[in-house]
C-alpha cells in the first residue's frame, strides 16, 4: 500500500468515528422509535392480509380489491380497512382458532383410539367370559393381549 492509500483509509476511519460520536441519545431514541413503528406497520400489514384471506363473508373480487387497495395506497387502505372491517377481525380470528382447536381435538381422538383403559378392557373380557361368549382359550389370549 502506498502512502496515499493509508491516508485515505485513516480519513475514512476518522469520518466513521466522528459520525458515531455525533449520534446522540435523542437520535438513538428516535431511531429505535422509528424501527419499532416500522415493525408494527409490517405486522399490521400481515395481520390485515391474513384477515382478508381468512374472511368468509367476502368473495374473491372483494378480496382482490382490498389487496390492491392496500398494496397501492397502503396508509389509506389499511386505515380504511381497520375502520370498515376492523371490528369483526377478532371474531374471525376466534372462529379460525376454534375451528383449528376442533380439528386438533378430532385428530387426537381418532389417533388415540377408544380411550378405554386396560382395566375397562379386562372387565369387558371378564363379563364376556362369564356370559359364556368367550371360551377359556379365547379369554386367556385376549387377556394376554390387553395386559401386554
Amino acid at each position: 500500500m502506498c502512502r496515499s492509500e493509508h491516508e485515505r483509509a485513516d480519513r475514512t476511519k476518522g469520518n466513521t468515528l466522528q459520525l458515531a460520536a455525533e449520534f446522540g441519545t435523542g437520535q438513538v431514541f428516535w431511531s429505535i422509535l422509528w424501527f419499532f413503528l416500522f415493525f408494527v406497520w409490517i405486522m399490521l400489514i400481515f395481520t390485515i392480509f391474513g384477515d382478508i384471506i381468512r374472511s368468509d363473508d367476502m368473495g374473491g373480487v372483494a378480496k382482490a380489491i382490498w389487496s390492491i387497495f392496500i398494496i397501492f395506497l397502503p396508509f389509506l387502505g389499511i386505515f380504511l380497512y381497520l375502520i370498515i372491517r376492523g371490528g369483526s377481525m377478532g371474531e374471525r380470528q376466534l372462529k379460525a382458532a376454534k375451528a383449528q382447536e376442533a380439528a386438533m381435538q378430532d385428530y387426537i381422538r381418532t389417533t388415540a383410539g377408544s380411550g378405554a383403559s386396560a382395566a375397562d378392557e379386562l372387565a369387558k373380557l371378564a363379563d364376556l367370559h362369564s356370559q359364556g361368549k368367550l371360551d377359556d382359550a379365547e379369554y386367556a389370549a385376549a387377556k394376554a393381549k390387553v395386559v401386554g
